[in-house]
């Protein structure tokens, strides 16, 4: 049976808030049942309401944490005159866990904000407290970045040489023949142990003009950085060693027993640093012998990221494959060597004119010279070295070889030229010892060959990642060419030691024609006997098979290979 809860009389005060001050005026005194001795807590008008019950939130309804809260004195605590026990035995259903029943305000705190007009809905002390989050939020930030990019890392040091290889197979510079005869397979290994010191070289002839090194060029910084310019008018010339018509006249001279050109002996000396694969012609005519190249050969080109970890794209017709890449770097190198020229007329002229220039032709700023090195008591070495500039150092013409280093996409290299290279030119510099080891030391060794007093690169990058026609010059730097050697560590008497290993074994060979191949998956390099018309225009080889033949290159890359291989540069303004 459940008992009956009778409310008593409550008195009325007429003239103001609250109980009256004495029930005895009320009509209800005498039979109020009011409970005697209960205390009334005042109040005023000009205080705030709150909210009677909140049933949003569970509260803990544990007892040992209610009994350690600090006593507040107000309604429900345990020191409130309000505090009041229910009869279990009169209301059953109250029993049901009420004893730990709090009423709380669990209305959220308002969150930060974080727009534009916090500093002014804010009070001053959170300041410190929002620039402490700031300082969260960008090392989390930062520590993201450094996980991806640890990521990345690892993902290409896990394979690294694994597509590199596996598309450099077929990817050899020459096509082998089945009729070739394989003689000599060296590995690169062998390379590491020769030495050999060769005295310094006799000038035979020097041919050509120069042009004077503009100095301008040197102040360039990102912030002011410079449009390339494209030379279309200017002939720059590729010949090989036996189309030299001065080579085959020291050679009718006697001169010397080897002759080859700055190209070709420093691809020899830079073999161990090579990937991608490369050949070159040997020609043993009587007691001489001649190292030639081929009409269209790599070595025309200039690699890019050759030996970086971070693996090209396959395909050809890609802007960032790797021989569209070398493309591009030729033809970026041959109009930076052109545009940090003086151009007022003033030029160096020497003993005789270019040789392979037609009267009335504008030709490009270089100069050859014959040089003759002496390998063995009876055994000289004439190569034909090259040089783009000269400039006036202490009232006296020190030679000058300019070359370019050129970025196509930051994100392959990891360094962003337009922010680092003002700041940070040394973590450049050693970014590109790492991607470009072979080329960089090939420049080094064509100017110590050149007996260059300066070696100076250009540091040139894409207007837009995207765009492969438009370039422009973020800084230029100088090195005297064997202090440079020393700082990548290229050892001159270890590159005349393979120079001289490779003539020695040359030269035990029978008079005709063979060819030294890189092997474009081992570092090693191949000797092979080739038939005497080989790699002439009548001479037809037998085709590979299809997966193993090189792609024909896209119309952009023809124009400039035509450019290099032709010796004309209007092919790619054409293109452009």
């Amino acid at each position: 049976m459940v008992g009956v809860f009778e409310v008593g009389a409550v008195p009325f005060n007429p003239d103001g808030w609250g109980p009256p001050e004495s029930t005895t005026a009320t009509p209800l005194s005498t039979t109020t049942t009011l409970p005697l001795h209960v205390p009334f807590a005042t109040f005023s008008r000009s205080e705030r309401l709150g909210r009677i019950a909140d049933f949003t939130r569970n509260f803990p309804s544990s007892n040992a944490n209610a009994s350690n809260r600090p006593s507040s004195g107000k309604p429900g605590s345990a020191d409130s005159p309000f505090d009041f026990s229910l009869d279990l035995d009169a209301f059953p259903l109250a029993n049901d866990d009420g004893s730990a029943f709090r009423l709380v305000d669990a209305k959220p705190p308002p969150r930060p904000k974080f727009g534009p007009k916090w500093r002014f809905n804010q009070h001053r002390p959170q300041l410190p407290q929002r620039r402490d989050e700031e300082v969260e939020a960008r090392k989390r930030e930062a520590e993201k970045e450094r996980a991806r990019r640890d990521r990345l890392y690892n993902l290409n040091r896990s394979n690294q040489n694994q597509q590199r290889r596996e598309a450099a197979i077929f990817k050899s510079s020459v096509d082998i023949q089945p009729e070739w005869n394989m003689l000599e397979q060296i590995p690169f290994s062998t390379f590491s142990k020769v030495s050999f010191s060769v005295a310094d070289p006799d000038d035979l002839l020097l041919c050509g003009a120069l042009e004077y090194y503009d100095r301008s060029f040197d102040r360039i910084t990102p912030k002011n950085e410079r449009r390339l310019e494209r030379f279309k008018n200017r002939n720059f010339f590729k010949v090989t060693t036996t189309d030299d018509p001065v080579i085959r006249r020291l050679a009718n001279e006697d001169k010397a027993t080897v002759f080859a050109t700055d190209t070709i002996l420093a691809t020899l000396m830079c073999a161990p640093r090579s990937v991608y694969s490369w050949d070159i012609v040997v020609q043993r005519v009587g007691n001489k012998l001649f190292f030639d190249k081929r009409d269209g050969s790599q070595l025309d080109l200039l690699s890019v990221h050759e030996t970086s970890q971070e693996p090209l794209p396959e395909a050809k017709d890609d802007i960032n494959s790797a021989y569209s890449l070398s493309v591009e770097a030729a033809y970026i190198n041959q109009n930076f060597s052109q545009q940090v020229l003086v151009g007022d007329g003033n030029k160096v002229t020497f003993d005789e004119p270019n040789p392979f220039a037609n009267e009335g032709d504008e030709v490009a700023s270089v100069a050859y010279r014959y040089r003759r090195w002496k390998l063995d008591n009876d055994m000289y070495l004439v190569a034909r070295c090259e040089v783009q500039s000269v400039v006036e150092i202490n009232s006296k013409n020190s030679f000058v070889t300019l070359n370019a280093l050129n970025e196509f996409d930051p994100k392959y290299s990891g360094v962003d030229w337009r922010q680092k290279l003002e700041t940070q030119r040394g973590a450049v510099l050693a970014t590109e010892l790492k991607n470009n080891a072979n080329k960089l030391a090939k420049w080094t060794a064509q100017a110590i060959l050149a007996s260059a007093d300066l070696m100076k690169l250009g540091y040139v990058t894409r207007v837009h990642p995207r765009d492969h026609f438009n370039h422009v010059i973020l800084g230029v730097v100088g090195y005297k060419p064997r202090d440079f050697a020393s700082q990548i560590n290229l050892n001159t008497s270890n590159m005349w030691g393979i120079v001289k290993s490779i003539v020695d074994l040359c030269m035990k060979l029978n008079e005709g024609k063979y060819v030294l191949v890189k092997d474009p998956a081992k570092p090693q390099v191949r000797i092979y006997e080739v038939p005497a018309d080989a790699f002439e225009n009548d001479y037809v080889e037998e085709p590979l098979p299809e997966e193993e033949q090189v792609q024909p290159p896209t119309e952009d890359a023809e124009g400039v290979e035509a450019n290099v291989t032709t010796n004309d540069n209007k092919e790619i303004e054409a293109q452009a």
